[in-house]
């Protein structure tokens, strides 16, 4: 309604481009299998997905387009990843429910985990990796049989609390994926660092003789701890390298 109200071409909600109930470009970010991927996917953080509504949004101006957010900050980031112009007007949900339909909305959320995307099943149905629960149709529809639909879906994870990954934790995965080769004597230090959620991690450890040399050695563990931090913390991994201090003869 509100998109009508403003005569909008696109709305951006969760890292989808939409357009008339249709999904015509990004990726939902209650598709991501963790919190932290679905955090960055919708604030278009990831190249190739920032790439995509780029490259549609740039082919189909001028246009007019509303982004929903959690913040007024959400918003603003998401403007300056896809390169648009500082928002014109921000429209509270206050403004917009009543008290009784936010608590209502929340009582949704947090209590059956569910939550809406204003796309129609179809569409999501092959944007998304969780559970489709249902659907709803708007009070208006336009002769677009899309437009106006709903679908609740129910995310892989909770999208409510605080996330905080210390660096702490990243080497305790990097030191457990690493420990397991039995060609490593000795982890001896992991340094790591992040730059805008970009980890490049620094492992050093002593090594016996085996089966790999030491530089088939040295890339196994690369791929193996670059895997597991991107799988178990959803960041991006720079470099992984590898050094090794000594050579242990029994």
């Amino acid at each position: 309604m509100i998109a009508r109200e403003n005569d909008v071409d696109f709305m951006i909600d969760d890292g989808l481009l939409i357009s008339k109930g249709r999904i015509v470009a990004g990726k939902s970010a209650k598709a991501e299998k963790n919190l932290v991927r679905a955090i960055r996917r919708a604030l278009f953080q990831f190249p190739d997905h920032r790439s995509a509504v780029l490259d549609y949004l740039s082919a189909h101006e001028p246009f007019k387009i509303m982004i929903i957010a959690t913040s007024a900050s959400m918003a603003e980031k998401i403007t300056r990843a896809l390169e648009l112009p500082a928002p014109e007007l921000f429209i509270d949900i206050t403004e917009v429910a009543s008290p009784e339909e936010i608590i209502n909305a929340r009582r949704e959320r947090h209590e059956k985990k569910q939550h809406v995307i204003p796309v129609s099943r179809t569409q999501v149905r092959k944007n998304f990796a969780g559970k489709l629960v249902g659907h709803l149709w708007g009070l208006f529809r336009s002769s677009d049989r899309d437009d106006g639909e709903r679908t609740i879906v129910h995310p892989p994870f909770s999208f409510f609390g605080t996330l905080t990954i210390d660096s702490s934790a990243i080497e305790d995965v990097a030191r457990h994926v690493v420990s397991l080769s039995p060609q490593i004597a000795e982890v001896r230090n992991i340094r790591v660092r992040s730059d805008d959620d970009v980890i490049t991690m620094e492992i050093t450890v002593n090594v016996a003789p085996g089966k790999l040399n030491f530089r088939q050695l040295g890339r196994m563990q690369q791929r193996r701890v670059a895997s597991a931090v991107r799988y178990f913390t959803g960041m991006d991994i720079a470099s992984v390298d590898i050094r090794i201090s000594e050579v242990l003869l029994s």
